[in-house]
C-alpha cells in the first residue's frame, strides 16, 4: 500500500497536473528552464539520464524528451556530446546571448532603477523589413502601430544595430509618466502574477511548515516553480516601480518564488550532487 502524500507532495502533484492541463506541452521550454536554473550554474553540461529523471518525474514521455532535445540541437540551443555510451548536452554559444539576457530578467532582485530618460523607436510607415522585430526583447513597449517606447533603466540592453532602419529618439521629459502602464496589457500580466501566487501558495506553506520533498521531487518542483515564473516575467516589459499600477502584484509574486526556491534548493542541490552533475561553479540565484 502506498504511503499517503504529505502536503508538499500533494502540492507538487497539483502543479504537475496544471502543467499538463494547459494543452500541448512545450518540453523544450521545460528543458531550457532546467538548464537556466540548475545546469548552467553548475558549468552548463548535463547527462541525458539526469534530464530523463527530472522530465520523467514531470510525466514527460521519453520519446517527447528525445524529440525536444533533437529540436533544441537543430535550432542551435544545445550541443550533444558522447562519452562512451553516455550522452551529454551543453548550451550552445549561439543561444547563449538570448539565454543570458532572459536569465537576468528571471532572477532580478526587483524592478529596475529608472533614470527618468526615455527612448522612442519609430519604424517607417511601410515597414516591409520589420525593423522593430527585436524591440520588445530590448525592453520596448509597443504603444501604437509602429511606435515603441522604452524607459531607460539600469542594465537595459544596448540597441546597437538591432533596430537599424528605425528612427530612434532620446528624451527625458514626459507628463504623467505613471500612465505608461495603460499602454501595455498590464491587467493580463497582473492577473498572471496573481494566479501564480495562488497556484504555488500550497507548496510554500508546506515547505515553511517543514513538510519537505525528497531530492528528485524537490528538483521537479523547483523547475516547475521557475518555469511558471519565467513564462510571466519574459512577457512583462520589466518596468520601473514608478511606472507600474499601484496594486501591481509582481513583487509579491517575486518574493514568494524567491522563498520557495530557497526552501527547495538544499534537497534539490543534494540530488544534483548525487546524480553526478558537476559542483556549482556560480549561481544566478535571486539577487
Amino acid at each position: 500500500m502506498a504511503l499517503p502524500l504529505n502536503p508538499a507532495q500533494r502540492a507538487l502533484e497539483s502543479m504537475i497536473d496544471r502543467l499538463h492541463r494547459r494543452g500541448r506541452l512545450r518540453v523544450g521550454s521545460l528543458v531550457i528552464t532546467m538548464f537556466g536554473d540548475a545546469v548552467v550554474p553548475r558549468g552548463g553540461r548535463v547527462a541525458l539520464g539526469v534530464l530523463q529523471d527530472v522530465m520523467g518525474r514531470l510525466r514527460v514521455e521519453p520519446g517527447a524528451l528525445r524529440t525536444a532535445m533533437s529540436r533544441l540541437a537543430s535550432d542551435g540551443w544545445v550541443i550533444r556530446e558522447r562519452e562512451g555510451r553516455n550522452a551529454y548536452y551543453r548550451l550552445a554559444e549561439e543561444g547563449r546571448h538570448a539565454f543570458d539576457r532572459a536569465t537576468r530578467r528571471i532572477y532580478a532582485g526587483g524592478p529596475p532603477v529608472w533614470n527618468g530618460a526615455w527612448t522612442v523607436a519609430i519604424a517607417p510607415p511601410d515597414d516591409a523589413d520589420g525593423v522593430l522585430t527585436d524591440a520588445v526583447g530590448l525592453g520596448f513597449v509597443r504603444v501604437n502601430g509602429n511606435v515603441y517606447l522604452r524607459p531607460e533603466t539600469e542594465g537595459v540592453p544596448e540597441i546597437g544595430e538591432a533596430l537599424s532602419g528605425a528612427l530612434i529618439v532620446h528624451g527625458s521629459s514626459a507628463e504623467h509618466p505613471e500612465a505608461f502602464h495603460l499602454l501595455w496589457p498590464s491587467r493580463e500580466i497582473g492577473n498572471a502574477y496573481r494566479m501564480l501566487i495562488t497556484d504555488v501558495a500550497a507548496l510554500g506553506t508546506a515547505i515553511e511548515g517543514c513538510d519537505g520533498l525528497g531530492g528528485l521531487d524537490a528538483m521537479a518542483a523547483r523547475i516547475l516553480l521557475i518555469h511558471d515564473w519565467r513564462r510571466i516575467v519574459l512577457r512583462d516589459p520589466g518596468l520601473p516601480s514608478q511606472l507600474l499600477p499601484a496594486d501591481w502584484p509582481g513583487e509579491e509574486a517575486r518574493a514568494m518564488v524567491r522563498r520557495i526556491h530557497a526552501g527547495l534548493s538544499p534537497a534539490s542541490e543534494a540530488w544534483l550532487d548525487a546524480a553526478g552533475v558537476p559542483q556549482r561553479a556560480k549561481s544566478h540565484g535571486f539577487s
